[in-house]
């Protein structure tokens, strides 16, 4: 059966990028420039797209996600924010990266439009950071003001019901068609405040502070905004994209232990699907990364970041490739999805998933062994499941997977790796075989 997805073929061509100001890196880093033709079978084949354009300074890093891969771990770190760009055209929007950025207020205020703003929030963040954000948002600017409501946490509760107390809020506050929205908190929070942007008196601004690993590499970054349904998660929703993505790193000063380990699991896949390098690079640093080393954080966060703005860039409403970013998604929300929204974290599903998808791919010829290794160590070193449930069956993950956002005319298509490390397929061209010998490997029944 045909996929709908057309196949893109990739025309690489290199170029030596000597623009460089006195704090760049003074090695030579190479960009590629990509060639997007399509053709008629059905599989997107993705491997490393980098876009390059010329005369970028070194601390702004736009889309062409120029290359540091040879940065070494403990390099000290500007007070100036690291800016990455999401090129959409006359909607594009900065991804400030750094220490402390919530102390530099000039940041978010010159994104806030009209005097009024709500700040979306959670329960556990209120306490850490709310204070902070209102004074960076009001500090020398009075004629702002600022309202809030405070969430419960969790995924369980990213829903209709609680979508409405956001509403409630707005309407109560009198906010207008200038007013501002702050998501401050992690995915859950994100995709709710987001969500509501996009739908309070159809469309007003509104602005991302990500405080956990898993928003400030993922979905904060991009513009899908939503809630769950008891039968699927993230099947309500809007592509809303925010007027800047603020990543302050000391943040994860306060971030659990699991949540960590759970955002890492994004990091990871950005490896896996089109960055071959900065897989590696993670297998060299995974200790860094769990014990916290800041710098290897930042680089982590602005390495992800640069992966997909760069996809969003090319097709931000996900009619192909951006679905490649959902690697381990489809069986992972399945997880989600089958035991109970907030059961798993979202990280620690899309690592069992990945795991699963990788098992497929393997099964189909498309990697060798030695992937399935590679990905299966690099997990466990990060403390992340490496498969689902044992209470979850072959007919639940099929039932889930029915609904899933990817399938296209009944057709479930998957995002499965290919070829070297790097590179992979979303397609709906595969031996069902596969799938169910997968599945029958990892459910008991």
């Amino acid at each position: 059966m045909a996929c709908t997805t057309n196949t893109f073929s990739l025309s690489l061509s290199s170029k030596l990028n000597t623009n460089f100001s006195s704090d760049s890196n003074p090695k030579l880093n190479k960009h590629l420039f990509v060639t997007l033709r399509a053709s008629g079978s059905g599989e997107l084949n993705l491997g490393r797209l980098v876009l390059s354009r010329p005369g970028q300074l070194s601390r702004r890093v736009c889309a062409n996600a120029t290359q540091v891969m040879d940065q070494s771990v403990g390099e000290k770190s500007s007070a100036a924010p690291t800016i990455v760009d999401v090129d959409l055209g006359n909607r594009s929007y900065p991804i400030y990266i750094g220490s402390g950025l919530l102390d530099q207020h000039e940041l978010l205020q010159k994104h806030v439009h009209g005097k009024k703003i709500l700040v979306v929030t959670n329960t556990t963040i209120a306490p850490l950071y709310l204070d902070k954000v209102v004074d960076a948002l009001t500090r020398g600017n009075p004629n702002v003001s600022v309202e809030n409501v405070i969430l419960p946490e969790g995924e369980k509760y990213k829903n209709m019901e609680t979508l409405m107390k956001v509403f409630d809020k707005a309407i109560e506050s009198r906010l207008d068609r200038r007013c501002t929205f702050v998501a401050l908190g992690g995915g859950v929070i994100g995709d709710m405040c987001g969500f509501a942007a996009a739908s309070f008196l159809r469309g007003v601004n509104f602005i991302q502070i990500p405080t956990t690993v898993m928003a400030q590499v993922d979905s904060s970054v991009g513009g899908k905004t939503g809630i769950n349904h008891p039968l699927g998660k993230n099947l309500i929703g809007a592509f809303y994209q925010p007027q800047c993505v603020l990543v302050d790193t000391d943040t994860l000063d306060t971030l659990p232990d699991r949540e960590l380990a759970s955002g890492l699991a994004e990091v990871i896949k950005y490896g896996l699907i089109r960055d071959a390098e900065f897989f590696e690079w993670q297998e060299k640093n995974m200790e860094k990364l769990m014990a916290r080393d800041p710098d290897a954080l930042a680089y982590a966060i602005k390495r992800s970041c640069e992966n997909k703005a760069e996809v969003v860039s090319l097709d931000e409403k996900e009619s192909g490739l951006r679905a490649t970013l959902n690697l381990g998604h489809t069986f992972g929300h399945a997880i989600e999805t089958g035991l109970g929204y907030g059961e798993w974290l979202h990280g620690e599903a899309v690592a069992a998933g990945t795991v699963m998808a990788v098992d497929m791919s393997y099964r189909l010829g498309w990697i060798d062994s030695s992937i399935v290794k590679r990905v299966n160590d690099i997990l466990v070193r990060a403390k992340l499941p490496t498969a689902p449930p044992e209470t979850l069956t072959m007919e639940m993950f099929k039932s889930v997977m029915a609904v899933d956002k990817k399938v296209a005319d009944g057709l479930l298509r998957l995002i499965l790796l290919k070829g070297p490390l790097g590179n992979c397929v979303f397609t709906g061209e595969y031996d069902r075989k596969a799938l169910d010998d997968t599945l029958a490997a990892f459910c008991k029944s």
